[in-house]
């Protein structure tokens, strides 16, 4: 593992992102930023209609969002890895990072699965709000703010900055 490790931060990418340009790093988390709020916005508006928040808004109308979630999950998977690149030591050495993975599998899981059951069914004008479509929302839900925590105490859990760089305590 440490010599793929040491392989990844030796590349001229790496080095790129961690500060050969002053901006790099500060543009990939700042898009990943914005777009993890598109995207779990989105995702969070749909999920508060489907347990009844703003019942005279249609589900079939919240359909539109899709591309833009989908897009948005694009652009961050894309920074992820960028960010992932950067810093491996930091993100695969970290038993949480593989918690937010799962998280976001589960997320991404979640939108498909309501995007499909809920508003497909809405869009036909068949039943949408079940209770099925409201444990799928609260499990969407909850996905999103567990995503987001655990890629916040990212920053702050790891043990290894880079290959033999310990992080400051």
């Amino acid at each position: 593992m440490d010599a793929f490790l040491a392989f990844v931060e030796g590349s001229d990418l790496s080095n790129w992102i961690r500060g050969d340009s002053m901006l790099a790093f500060p543009t990939i988390i700042t898009l990943h930023t914005i777009c993890m709020g598109f995207l779990a916005g989105a995702s969070s508006a749909i999920d508060l209609r489907i347990l009844g928040v703003a019942p005279g808004i249609p589900l079939d109308s919240l359909r539109p969002f899709y591309p833009l979630m989908w897009l948005a999950f694009a652009i961050n998977a894309v920074t992820g890895v960028l960010m992932v690149i950067g810093y491996p030591t930091k993100q695969l050495t970290n038993p949480l990072f593989y918690i937010k993975l799962s998280l976001v599998a589960l997320g991404v899981w979640l939108v498909y699965r309501i995007g499909q059951e809920v508003l497909g069914a809405a869009e036909s004008g068949q039943k949408a709000v079940t209770a099925r479509a409201k444990r799928l929302a609260a499990a969407s839900l909850a996905g999103w703010v567990s995503l987001i925590v655990a890629g916040r105490l990212l920053e702050y859990t790891h043990r290894w900055e880079l290959l033999g760089i310990p992080a400051i305590t």
